[in-house]
């Protein structure tokens, strides 16, 4: 008996508006609408060739390439929402791939009750640190030029 792939399951509804709630934020503050996308391809280079990653939301220092997989050099930071399963990508395998793309920051947004979101910024040892960690609403009270730069 030949068994059926599983679809992939897109994200909730709660991660939607959470990813629309930071797309606004940033466009409100004036980045350029073209440089704060959603599902958009970054070609992530490996020891064993290029691969890819496609974060909730990049945002980009100058509008990417109209390609399928964009180069990561452009990217001021990249943000994943935290899905029901993604906990340990997210939090150990995207690290090391932002990282070692040269990603400069890497923001994660928890599905706690606070919608926790914690700021990685890449260390001259191409590694990220935690930066700051807060509530999300909080961060949404603040520019985003209080944490980019």
């Amino acid at each position: 008996m030949n068994a059926e792939p599983t679809p992939a399951v897109p994200p909730d509804s709660a991660h939607a508006v959470t990813a629309s709630r930071l797309c606004a934020w940033f466009i409100m503050a004036g980045w350029p609408a073209e440089q704060v996308l959603q599902a958009a391809g970054v070609r992530i280079p490996g020891p064993d060739g290029d691969g890819g990653r496609i974060p909730d939301i990049s945002v980009w220092q100058k509008p990417p390439p109209k390609s399928v997989w964009s180069v990561a050099s452009d990217i001021a930071l990249v943000i994943e929402i935290v899905s029901p399963g993604s906990e340990g990508i997210d939090a150990v395998t995207k690290v090391r791939e932002y990282a070692s793309a040269g990603i400069p920051q890497y923001w994660v947004v928890d599905r706690d009750g606070a919608q926790t979101v914690t700021l990685h910024r890449l260390t001259a040892y191409g590694t990220y640190q935690e930066s700051a960690k807060m509530p999300l609403a909080w961060l949404l009270q603040t520019s985003p030029a209080d944490h980019l730069g």
